[in-house]
């Protein structure tokens, strides 16, 4: 088919995909390919010798975490020698945000497309500040893992099993009209997702003691939602990749180091480039030059048409860079120039109801020299400090360009 046609059927694909939370499993048992000695990551490969700060870190908490590690020495060791390998969570259908790492004990949510049956995967999220996401592993962090694990996670499975699941693309487009955007603006989605969990939280936990430590765990995190609706958007792309002869963008994730790109049909061969480092706001005490590079696959939300892409739905997040609402309409609207089509089901009230930009086609992004717009945390330079603001970045043009060369030779312009 023509790139026109296979550019309609991807983006197609992306929009019908119906991805609901089914439930919670161990990695182990539930992610494809998971193995003791591997470490899901964020963003394309990376090697111990080229990855950033908050990526070591991360690497190093969860082998303290799996009993395999005491410190960051052991952990190099580990991973230097083969003994533990780390790979994409894309390779596995799943995502992680920041610095993504998933380990084989790790609780993982578990979404299926009700279209096609396809199943995506993402951890849990741990809150803000000092955590694992953001290269963070002092106790502090482990401690609240295992919480994660031996408390939260065994209700919150219970409690998804009990519910029937939850449609988190019903939910997506739910929050869109309450000041969400989806990736670093979840509030209303969160409070959508704990009242929807509550019920059934309640019913489940051992004792209310603990039932109110979970809800309150869930409600004062307003990104408790962010991990599923990661995983609803990695749904989503994958339902728009492999059609032969499409344009579109399949996956964005970044690893600190190098921001990579899949596109449809270019099956799973990486373009990457440089990662940049976002413009934000930072945290009292801290400022642009303890930032690390861009980092995680919670820039799958805009490759699916949320996040930076369904700005003008949440005015709110661009007071991250000293913006006005108009600038988060005006954002919106220059991401209409690089996409393919506007999204049935996600619509945007302050546009009247327009559906979000979706389907980023890489020769309109090289041919308008304009790239996505994403919105995103700031993890600090050095591993073990965590979170040190948020804000917004663009990807590099060079890998886009790499696509296109690519997309010429397979297929001729």
């Amino acid at each position: 088919m023509d790139s026109e046609e296979a550019n309609a059927t991807a983006v197609e694909q992306m929009m019908e995909a119906r991805p609901v939370l089914i439930g919670l499993g161990k990695a182990i048992d539930t992610v494809p390919g998971m193995r003791e000695n591997l470490l899901l990551h964020a963003g394309p490969p990376i090697t111990w010798e080229r990855a950033s700060g908050p990526m070591r870190g991360a690497i190093t908490g969860a082998l303290i975490y799996e009993g395999k590690a005491k410190d960051m020495a052991e952990a190099e060791a580990l991973v230097t020698s083969g003994q533990v390998e780390l790979e994409p969570c894309h390779h596995h259908q799943a995502v992680g945000p920041m610095a993504g790492v998933i380990s084989s004990s790790m609780s993982v949510y578990i979404l299926e497309d009700k279209t096609t049956g396809r199943k995506s995967y993402s951890n849990l999220n741990e809150g803000y500040g000092k955590v694992l996401r953001y290269g963070a592993y002092s106790d502090e962090v482990l401690e609240r893992l295992r919480w994660m694990e031996e408390v939260m996670g065994p209700i919150l499975a219970d409690a998804l099993e009990d519910s029937g699941g939850l449609d988190i693309r019903a939910l997506l487009a739910e929050a869109l009209h309450m000041g969400d955007e989806g990736h670093n603006r979840n509030k209303a989605g969160s409070i959508l997702y704990t009242a929807r969990l509550a019920p059934f939280v309640a019913r489940c936990a051992p004792s209310p003691e603990v039932a109110s430590e979970v809800l309150k765990f869930l409600g004062d995190n307003a990104l408790s939602v962010l991990n599923p609706v990661m995983a609803c958007c990695k749904a989503m792309a994958d339902a728009a990749h492999g059609v032969e002869g499409s344009t579109i963008v399949s996956t964005m994730a970044r690893n600190g180091t190098d921001f990579g790109i899949r596109v449809s049909g270019l099956g799973d061969r990486w373009f990457t480039a440089p990662v940049a480092t976002p413009v934000g706001l930072y945290f009292p005490g801290f400022k642009a030059e303890d930032a690390s590079g861009d980092i995680g696959d919670s820039v799958i939300t805009e490759t699916a048409g949320i996040g930076g892409f369904a700005m003008a739905s949440a005015p709110a997040i661009v007071t991250f860079v000293s913006g006005t609402p108009k600038d988060a309409i005006n954002a919106t609207l220059e991401m209409y120039e690089i996409c393919y089509a506007e999204h049935k089901y996600f619509t945007m009230p302050p546009l009247d109801f327009r559906g979000t930009p979706t389907g980023i086609d890489i020769r309109k992004v090289v041919e308008k020299n304009i790239t996505p717009r994403v919105n995103t945390g700031i993890a600090h330079r050095d591993p073990g400090v965590g979170q040190v603001g948020a804000g917004l970045v663009r990807p590099p043009m060079a890998m886009f360009e790499a696509a296109v060369m690519a997309y010429a030779e397979k297929y001729g312009f």
